[in-house]
């Protein structure tokens, strides 16, 4: 084994400016850390309303008409079933044959 003296000469001297640098997590975190308020805003004065942004109402007409736009339009989608297909068309070849396709009890 060689002498320490000549391994701490081996040894590669870092600057210390470069070690103190974060290079893999790429610095602080770049999210707003938490205050403790809702949405992050402070609540307003007694007797005054939150002032809305110019954004909130197009959010809100986008968001909601669009569900409301999903819910008609689900509503009204035609039934492409298989179950359904099948029973019209055994109803149509049925009645084709001249059978009832509904049972009656003979009484």
């Amino acid at each position: 084994m060689p002498p320490t003296s000549s391994l701490r000469a081996l040894q590669v001297k870092v600057p210390r400016r470069i070690t103190g640098r974060r290079f893999a997590s790429h610095g602080p975190p770049q999210f707003n850390e938490p205050s403790g308020l809702l949405f992050g805003e402070k609540p307003p004065a007694p007797g005054q309303k939150r002032v809305k942004e110019e954004w909130e109402n197009i959010w809100y007409v986008g968001m909601f008409g669009s569900m409301a736009m999903a819910a008609v339009l689900l509503y009204y989608k035609p039934d492409t079933s298989i179950q359904t297909w099948a029973l019209r068309e055994a109803k149509e070849r049925m009645e084709a044959r001249g059978e009832k396709y509904k049972y009656e009890p003979s009484s």
